[in-house]
């Protein structure tokens, strides 16, 4: 002990002599009476009382607010008013407790029966879906590979998962395969080490980053000849590829039971607010938040039931996002990115300035011009400062079901001349 006590670091010493003074104070101090609390009486309660004026329930809102003014794009507002009437507008709980209503089953239900998967499970947030899926599976000493163009949000997961990360050139097999041989000669070496980590490949069915779909059928190749099991976020093909919008697993013919999970959103194809997962099974990590409101999931229902009616709507999406990829091509200045099928495509510009900042405000400039003939575009935004891999800079163009030839065509002249008076 006594030579413990000299071989202790100098504020090892310092703390616990600090710590005993303060314990010696503590013992050997005086007790003090807390100052009595003055009790009113009867006549000022009753005053107080009477003083006292509540705020409303539900402030006052003008007629004019633009939440009372909307549009009703789709011709459904039955369907989400009903919902409200029946639910009323939020749960005010978590899933695990007094938040799960019979609508949120029935939509696990159909999104299951729709993938064609064991089960189904839904969350309140589109981001945190994927964003909280990944730590449900990964955990630390595990080790995933992922595509250098993943969404911010896989990168959220990937932090929370804290498991240790190798990043492969986009959508190339030929590096991924490189990474895991490298792999499978170090778990050779600690073959005690390797039985207890596992390995995961984590992929986008169509990368929003940079619209081109993932190779999946030589993913599930490296899947079986590796022992790794795959990820797949659906985020912008759930709804869109494939022959029923099942994504890219139907796209490529590709067994669903060789996907170990499938993740996305339901603020993109769905029109709704929120996320899912789908796969064989599922874990048993979940977003600890209030559950989505009863609306949301109804209105996701009725985008399912429209999916599973009008599967023509798929290839009607696909000849008119082939159609602008098309019209799009050698357009002055500007550097079109993306698959032909792909309904949001990237416009870059042809020969960078230099500078991001100078980059982003010519194609600021060129939004600016369409909007102000009533063509709507945006820019890509990036969380820059956090960003593993930053994208350039970019135009996003969108194509939806419900736009007509003439609004196709009158966007893509706009943007055209957009480019040749901004670029010339």
């Amino acid at each position: 002990m006594v030579q413990a006590f000299y071989e202790a670091p100098a504020y090892h010493l310092i703390l616990e002599g600090i710590l005993i003074l303060w314990i010696v104070t503590l013992l050997f101090s005086k007790t003090y009476k807390l100052p009595e609390t003055y009790k009113l009486t009867e006549k000022e309660k009753e005053d107080l009382i009477e003083e006292w004026q509540p705020e409303p329930l539900v402030p006052p809102v003008s007629t004019d607010h633009p939440s009372l003014n909307y549009d009703v794009v789709t011709g459904c507002e039955c369907y989400t008013l009903a919902s409200l009437k029946k639910y009323g507008v939020g749960t005010c709980g978590p899933r695990g407790f007094y938040g799960t209503f019979d609508v949120h089953l029935e939509l696990e239900s159909r999104l299951a029966r729709f993938m064609k998967t064991e089960e189904a499970i839904i969350y309140s947030y589109g981001f945190a879906t994927i964003a909280s899926a990944i730590p449900a599976y990964a955990k630390r000493g595990d080790i995933i590979f992922v595509d250098e163009a993943a969404c911010f949000s896989i990168q959220k997961g990937l932090q929370a998962s804290r498991s240790f990360i190798k990043y492969f050139k986009h959508n190339d097999v030929e590096d991924l395969e490189r990474l895991l041989k490298e792999q499978e000669l170090e778990d050779h070496k600690n073959p005690r080490k390797a039985r207890v980590t596992r390995k995961f490949i984590v992929a986008e069915g169509l990368y929003i980053n940079t619209a081109d779909i993932c190779p999946l059928p030589q993913l599930v190749e490296l899947k079986y000849k590796y022992k790794v099991r795959i990820f797949l976020e659906e985020s912008l093909s759930f709804g869109v590829l494939g022959e029923c919008g099942r994504g890219v697993t139907e796209h490529f013919g590709v067994n669903i039971d060789d996907i170990d999970l499938i993740s996305a959103n339901m603020e993109n194809a769905v029109a709704s607010v929120g996320g899912f997962c789908c796969g064989p099974s599922i874990r048993s990590g979940y977003c600890f938040s209030a559950s989505l409101p009863p609306m949301l999931a109804a209105a996701a229902i009725e985008a399912l039931d429209i999916m599973e009616e009008d599967p023509e709507i798929f290839s009607v999406l696909r000849e008119k996002c082939k159609q602008v990829y098309k019209a799009l091509q050698g357009t002055p200045g500007l550097k079109l990115v993306g698959e032909q099928i792909a309904p949001a495509l990237h416009l870059q510009l042809e020969r960078s300035s230099g500078s991001r900042d100078a980059d982003m405000q010519l194609l600021r400039t060129i939004v600016e011009y369409c909007l102000e003939r009533r063509v709507a575009l945006t820019l890509a935004r990036y969380l820059e400062k956090e960003e593993r891999f930053l994208p350039p800079p970019s135009i996003r163009v969108v194509v939806t079901i419900e736009q007509t030839e003439d609004d196709l065509q009158k966007a893509v002249s706009c943007i055209q001349e957009a480019a040749s008076v901004v670029l010339k």
